[in-house]
């Protein structure tokens, strides 16, 4: 495999980039959208841009490729791009529209690409005749997975009147501002012909100057300094290009070089490749990267250290009950099948293990995310998963962000992903909670922020500290690292404690004083810098919802003017299927119970565990037969309803949910109006039958107070 790579002719792309093709602005207005799919030119004023019509802002990966249409891996994804994308209640972009409009270029507002890792997004736009986005601001994985494919970004409008006019244009424009390893990708294509070219020595890897400095570091900073690899001196001689580079001084394959893995210091920005600890992914992302894998590699080719290496199926295994005919009749759930046993093949040829379906029941192992913390995941680890929730595990001080499918089958050859070290966040929540009050609330609360609203805390860590934090077990810290990916952060991260310690030793059986070893050292120097500060009192923060459309929608319960009746209740999925959050079911469906109430009749109230070991714990503590009392159906591990293929989806656009689940993008979850909430108030609600602040019986009545 290393030698055939060795032997591959590389190429960089040309250095004057000439698009010819029509723009495709994607506005608010859905008439003018359809206006020019049907042949009609918007015009565009560079110089006057309260001329222009509004942009969509916050298009999300669920609107650009709708999560039932990822089941294609193939260029039948170039039917979907925007097929999912909503002008108000309409969804103008028909299947197909965008390919046979002849479109060269996307233009969007801000924070474009927004939410899941899946890079079919952008795969779905080239292969519809997309060759580069230009939005105000662009998330981070959405970004990458662009780079790692070829296709070209763009913060610069003013290229769009270039564009129109077919000009010539120097690939520079396209590379301005990147990092020297980002540029470099941008020139070779894509992710994997720059890993050739890194491996064929034809790269400059630019040293890491902070490396030999001596600077207090953040959490994040001094994790990302123990795994980046330190280039070699062949990978960075002087500034010479590196096709200049005499033979035997090219580098060998990454798997088998000695370049040291380790500096003594990094600072923002820092560009290079880190080692990674562990890498994983799921049946929607697996295969794909297999057939990549397979394709450019080899069929017969050995993926880099299997042992560190792990499979899910835990995204689609519910999907048969909720998919509808008119999808089942595309073959939708046919292709979904075959994403599983793709997976299955690839995982017994590489000998990777494989978390799978239940054999006794319906249901998975468990979530990726669950998994990954109660059973992998270390202190002071680096992990890379093929999902934007992988910073799951930065609740027990793990560097973990999502990635997607190049980035996830570059991995297997290297053993190593792409970073540039981010800047940090630190965000301090002082003084005490109410009981009422969970993580799901303070994380929304900083969702609704306008620094995160507007894009400040793209790509950023966040780091989350102060006294109501360190209050917080290691489940709910699980929370608020999980919801980095809604803030559009690089990861988040608490620092461990004797509480990361001790679920290490109670949940996962480690030795006491090696769990206090690994977390030795973990936490941020003094004088450490941060791109900003947020600081809240836990005192001023009350039960919280996202309102529907997106999860910074974020208010207070109490500001609802009228009362939101519900019909479904989910409480499940990584976010919300943890230990502490069945205690947080079970504790208002007991309080209920006693008062001689149960599960509102207008209510379909779901609670599904994110892995086995929540339900066995759950069976322990009894649960199960209150859950069961209630009017609550249990529903075994799975993603399910949060991805829009499980129990708990909505089915009309007028029916209201309430979910404890990470995400409310319009249609991920059905085409109804979902709410996100905590799972005090959304078990609370579902009693209830409208939206409602938990508060224990003693103090009031759940309904009818």
């Amino acid at each position: 495999m290393i030698n055939s790579l060795l032997e591959r002719k590389i190429e960089k792309r040309p250095d004057r980039v000439r698009l010819q093709g029509r723009i495709l602005f994607l506005t608010d207005d859905p008439e003018l959208i359809k206006r020019q799919l049907g042949g009609e030119d918007l015009p565009w004023d560079a110089k006057n841009p309260a001329n222009n019509p509004k942009l969509r802002d916050d298009i999300s990966t669920d609107e650009i490729t709708p999560a039932h249409y990822c089941f294609y891996f193939d260029e039948t994804l170039g039917e979907i791009p925007y097929l999912g994308l909503k002008c108000g209640a309409v969804t103008p972009i028909g299947r197909g529209d965008v390919k046979r409009g002849g479109f060269v270029c996307a233009v969007s507002g801000k924070r474009r690409g927004k939410g899941s890792s899946r890079e079919q997004s952008p795969y779905a736009e080239m292969c519809a005749g997309i060759r580069v986005v230009i939005a105000e601001n662009i998330e981070r994985i959405y970004k990458q997975n662009c780079q790692n494919l070829g296709l070209l970004t763009s913060t610069n409008f003013s290229l769009i009147d270039r564009i129109r006019n077919g000009e010539e244009m120097a690939l520079s424009e396209f590379t301005a501002g990147e990092d020297e390893i980002t540029r470099q990708v941008i020139e070779y294509g894509g992710l994997f012909p720059f890993n050739v070219a890194r491996m064929q020595g034809k790269v400059f890897l630019p040293p890491i100057r902070s490396a030999t400095e001596s600077r207090p570091m953040t959490l994040a900073e001094k994790i990302f300094a123990r795994h980046l690899i330190q280039p070699s001196k062949a990978d960075h001689v002087g500034t010479a290009a590196p096709e200049s580079l005499p033979r035997a001084q090219s580098r060998r394959p990454a798997e088998q070089s000695s370049a040291a893995v380790g500096v003594a210091s990094v600072k923002p920005g820092d560009t290079g490749f880190a080692r990674a600890d562990l890498r994983f992914s799921h049946e929607y992302v697996t295969p794909m990267a297999a057939i990549f894998f397979e394709h450019y590699v080899g069929k017969d080719a050995k993926v880099n250290d299997p042992a560190s290496i792990l499979f899910f199926r835990d995204h689609l295994t519910f999907l048969d009950e909720v998919i509808s005919e008119e999808k089942k009749k595309l073959g939708l759930l046919d292709l979904a099948t075959q994403l599983k046993l793709k997976q299955q093949d690839f995982a017994r040829k590489q000998g990777i293990k494989l978390h799978g379906e239940l054999t006794d029941r319906k249901g998975s192992e468990g979530i990726c995310h669950s998994i990954v913390l109660e059973s992998y995941a270390l202190p002071g680890q680096l992990n890379i998963g093929s999902d934007s929730h992988t910073p799951h595990v930065g609740a027990i001080g793990c560097v973990a962000f999502g990635i997607g499918t190049t980035d996830v089958f570059n991995s297997w050859i290297t053993k190593d992903v792409r970073v540039k070290v981010p800047e940090s966040v630190r965000i301090v929540i002082r003084g005490k909670k109410h009981p009422n009050v969970t993580a799901k609330d303070f994380i929304l609360k900083i969702l609704s922020l306008d620094y995160v609203r507007s894009g400040k805390a793209l790509a950023k860590v966040m780091e989350y500290s102060g006294e109501a934090i360190e209050e917080l077990s290691v489940d709910e810290r699980a929370t608020m690292t999980n919801m980095a990916a809604e803030i559009g952060g690089f990861t988040g991260i608490v620092a461990p404690d004797k509480k990361a310690v001790d679920f290490l030793v109670e949940r996962r059986g480690i030795d006491r004083q090696k769990a206090e070893a690994m977390v030795s050292g973990l936490y941020s120097d003094p004088g450490a810098q941060y791109a900003h500060v947020i600081e809240l009192d836990a005192a001023e923060i009350t039960p919280m919802v996202a309102t529907p459309g997106d999860p910074g929608n974020g208010k207070y319960v109490r500001e609802l003017n009228t009362p939101v009746p519900v019909e479904i209740a989910y409480g499940g999925t990584c976010t919300a299927g943890k230990n502490e959050d069945m205690d947080m079911y079970a504790l208002v469906l007991a309080d209920a119970l006693k008062h001689g109430k149960r599960v509102a009749d207008s209510v379909k109230f779901y609670i599904q565990f994110g892995s086995q070991e929540t339900r066995d714990y759950c069976v322990r503590r009894g649960y199960l037969d209150i859950f069961h009392k209630a009017g609550a159906r249990v529903i075994e591990p799975s993603c399910g309803a949060c991805i829009n293929a499980g129990p708990g989806v909505s089915t009309r656009p007028d029916q209201v949910v309430i979910s404890a689940q990470n995400r409310n993008f319009p249609g991920r979850s059905g085409p109804g109006q979902m709410y996100l909430a905590s799972p005090l108030t959304v078990a609370a609600s579902a009693v209830a039958g409208y939206i409602v602040e938990y508060e224990p019986s003693e103090k009031r009545a759940l309904v009818g107070a």
